[in-house]
């Protein structure tokens, strides 16, 4: 008969055993980028995200399924937004905290949240034990709900009866490109021209940019790094969700997944974007510069990245969330999933009318940018 436990830190289940589960090389689902995390101290009890991973074990204690889950007292790093939903909880008298959430933490990146063993068990019987055991907890000890975030768009119809919220982001794919010329023909002539003026900018202010990955990555590349990736909060007056600590040992548990672009100018680190990839995507994190440059960051965070696909022949670039001015430089607009389990009666088919209406809203609004594209009319 199988079981289900629940962890109050991934260090409680063998390395082995959790990334024997991975059906692909998806980075942020891995036992070395979350536990960074929480042994960074990034996710803990004082950031308000305390681990509560799922595991099904088999009637021999070996390990089926897992899906990391946390305890949250606040809504932020999660980037699906429900401030409505809290508003209305605490006017009707309600607690909206604690929740759960299924999520990687400060990472709005669509990708797989449930793993399993396939040769043992179907994906339906390794979810559905843990959908149960949310719905468990959440009447057992009074949490306001679970929240799946950026869910697979395959594996959303699994999830039903759950309310299925939609959003939206721009990705980038490549059409087979051996250059980035090749990419740029796609586009009409007056967009082509706007990307090329920005590329030559950074050229004309005398930026070098340079790729470093895999173990030429070095920790003093991390520090400076860290230092541009901090200024971007502190000059908004915010502190910064992840410490160098978590980079650092990201460096050294999965080098070849890190992709680092830094910018010099004569010849001093000036600002850097840090990615990660797997064996099909691109993904387009973090950003940070101590001086502004124009066009630099579109050149560092969205055609360096586009170029580096289209040398490692990789299929799809995801360079972060937001950003509708990523669609004229060749940026698709994208759904995005995530699920919800409301404990409360009242307030479920609440959330469900909600998530209904505002689908048809984002639908639309995916429509109309869509016209906005760059490319040729004579382009898929």
């Amino acid at each position: 008969m199988a079981l289900i436990k629940v962890h109050q830190q991934l260090t409680d289940i063998p390395q082995p055993e959790w990334d024997a589960l991975r059906c692909c090389d998806y980075p942020f689902l891995s036992y070395a980028y979350l536990s960074a995390l929480e042994q960074s101290g990034c996710v803990s009890d004082d950031s308000g995200w305390h681990p509560l991973h799922l595991t099904l074990e088999d009637e021999h204690g070996s390990l089926l399924a897992a899906m990391p889950m946390y305890l949250k007292s606040h809504s932020w790093g999660e980037y699906v937004f429900d401030w409505s939903w809290q508003e209305a909880f605490e006017k009707a008298g309600e607690e909206y905290f604690p929740k759960l959430v299924t999520a990687i933490p400060f990472t709005p990146v669509s990708g797989p949240r449930l793993l399993y063993r396939a040769e043992v068990i179907s994906y339906d019987d390794a979810l559905q034990p843990m959908l149960s055991a949310v719905r468990q907890l959440c009447a057992e000890h009074q949490f306001s709900g679970w929240h799946g975030l950026f869910v697979e768009a395959r594996h959303i119809q699994k999830f039903k009866p759950l309310s299925v919220r939609m959003d939206c982001q721009y990705h980038w794919y490549n059409r087979g490109y051996q250059h980035f010329d090749d990419f740029l023909a796609t586009l009409t002539s007056r967009k082509r021209k706007n990307l090329r003026k920005e590329r030559e900018k950074v050229q004309q202010q005398q930026v070098e940019l340079r790729v470093i990955e895999g173990e030429l990555l070095s920790a003093d590349d991390v520090a400076v790094f860290f230092e541009f990736y901090q200024l971007t909060y502190l000059k908004r007056g915010r502190y910064p969700h992840l410490n160098q600590a978590f980079f650092e040992q990201l460096r050294r548990q999965m080098p070849t997944q890190i992709v680092l672009i830094m910018a010099y100018h004569q010849q001093l680190p000036v600002a850097g974007a840090w990615y990660f990839k797997d064996s099909q995507t691109l993904y387009g994190r973090y950003w940070g510069c101590t001086q502004e440059f124009d066009s630099l960051h579109f050149e560092a965070c969205y055609y360096q990245g586009i170029e580096y696909c289209i040398t490692h022949q990789l299929a799809h670039f995801d360079p972060g969330a937001q950003g509708e001015h990523k669609i004229q430089r060749g940026f698709e607009p994208l759904a995005t999933w995530s699920v919800h389990w409301i404990e409360s009666a009242t307030f479920r088919p609440a959330v469900a009318d909600f998530v209904r209406r505002e689908q048809q809203l984002v639908q639309d609004r995916m429509a109309a940018l869509a016209t906005y594209l760059p490319y040729k009319s004579d382009q898929p």
